[in-house]
């Protein structure tokens, strides 16, 4: 799947959040929420059905991935950006400090994805 654009991943925080919902009751939500018009949701949500992400059936749009799902793609292509996975993690972590128990979660997070081929 094709990166998000920040506009694309704001209609999607809405679409996950009510993840069945009329076009009209969409661009409603979009021009309280977001102060969106009627025009800019149609655009914003007409490329999120080309790129996959959602779908507009009948008056009803729903996303088409995850979170998580949307998440991965944008991680992949900040990764191949970044020159791989880490030149990606030394810029992430650069002039950061995190705490001990983000540490241990980090930790965790490795010893669950590690190979041991």
């Amino acid at each position: 799947m094709e990166k998000l654009t920040e506009g694309e991943w704001r209609l999607m925080e809405l679409l996950w959040e009510t993840p069945s919902i009329n076009s009209t009751q969409l661009v409603a939500l979009c021009r309280e929420r977001l102060d969106w018009s009627k025009s800019t949701t149609y655009t914003v949500l007409r490329r999120l059905v080309h790129k996959g992400a959602a779908e507009n059936e009948a008056a009803t749009v729903t996303p088409k991935i995850t979170r998580e799902e949307a998440l991965r793609a944008q991680e992949a292509e900040l990764t191949r950006q970044a020159g791989g996975f880490f030149p990606l993690i030394t810029a992430f972590f650069s002039g950061k400090q995190i705490t001990p128990q983000e540490a241990e979660e980090l930790k965790r997070l490795i010893d669950q994805h590690t190979w041991e081929g």
